[in-house]
């Protein structure tokens, strides 16, 4: 079943981590207790098929990095991106979009969180296992009050300019 607005965001755990050692690799993967994380907070989530693909790296991340300031401005406290990769994947995405600070890179290593939320997305077929779906959703305090679901393959209602104009 998938989640819709009105639904409280399921038990999850992701992983994050924006530390690096000297020779550049993550380090110090922790682990975020979603259902902790969110309370009393106002998060712009969105999800990605996969880091480092195209329309994710050309678009998807940069709209909420470059957005970050006028979503803070209407209220939002965080921005969440998550992806079927693991953690050190995800912070090497973070470091290579110039995340870090606005928006924080989650990863859901093994699709529980997407498939928890009723948005995973099997793309076996294309050799990349099972991801999560493109979509964003703005949570309030563990209640999504706006889910923006991409149809199959497309990019136009889940970027960070589609969320400033639902706030």
């Amino acid at each position: 079943m998938t989640i819709k607005v009105g639904d409280k965001l399921p038990e999850g755990k992701l992983n994050e981590t924006e530390e690096f050692d000297a020779g550049g690799c993550a380090i110090n993967p922790k682990e975020v207790n979603v259902s902790e994380a969110v309370k009393g907070k106002k998060i712009a989530i969105f999800a990605v098929p996969g880091a480092f693909t195209p329309t994710c790296s050309a678009k998807h991340v940069p709209s909420y990095v470059q957005n970050q300031a006028a979503l803070k401005a209407k209220g939002v406290d965080e921005i969440w991106c998550i992806a079927v990769n693991d953690v050190f994947v995800m912070a090497a995405w973070g470091r290579d979009q110039k995340a870090a600070g606005k928006v924080r890179m989650m990863a859901d290593g093994s699709a529980n969180f997407a498939k928890a939320l009723g948005l995973e997305l099997d793309l076996t077929a294309r050799g990349m296992g099972m991801r999560a779906q493109r979509f964003s959703m703005l949570v309030e305090d563990g209640t999504v009050k706006q889910l923006n679901i991409e149809a199959p393959g497309k990019y136009e209602v889940s970027g960070a300019e589609a969320m400033l104009a639902q706030l």
